[in-house]
């Protein structure tokens, strides 16, 4: 298993810097920082932890750091291609950090 891969994807895709997402899920962006690198294998908890602040579901998570190896599949490529498409998904669906624009927070009034 490949955290750090996941992770850095995910928080990519969440478009977080490691101490914003470590914030986020209550750790020390020096222990984000080593799984990131590889340095550091995440406990159970602080996998959940990060899929909490990263909005998505700890199984996929753990999926996007799946090795091809360790996954008996005809093409490992399009799993890959999957679980991108999967995570694009899930994280268009975070509300936005964005305060709505003057114009949009007349009309909500109204």
């Amino acid at each position: 298993m490949n955290y750090g891969k996941a992770l850095k994807l995910a928080r990519a895709l969440a478009n977080l810097n490691q101490k914003d997402l470590a914030a986020r899920a209550g750790l020390d962006p020096s222990h984000v920082s080593l799984i990131e690198k590889g340095a550091r294998r995440p406990s159970l908890m602080a996998l959940e932890k990060l899929s909490a602040a990263l909005k998505i579901p700890n199984d996929l998570f753990v999926l996007m750091a799946a090795e091809k190896n360790e996954l008996k599949l005809r093409d490992p490529e399009e799993l890959q291609q999957a679980l991108e498409s999967m995570a694009r998904l899930l994280l268009q669906h975070v509300p936005s950090k964005t305060k709505p624009s003057r114009k949009n927070r007349r009309a909500s009034k109204a």
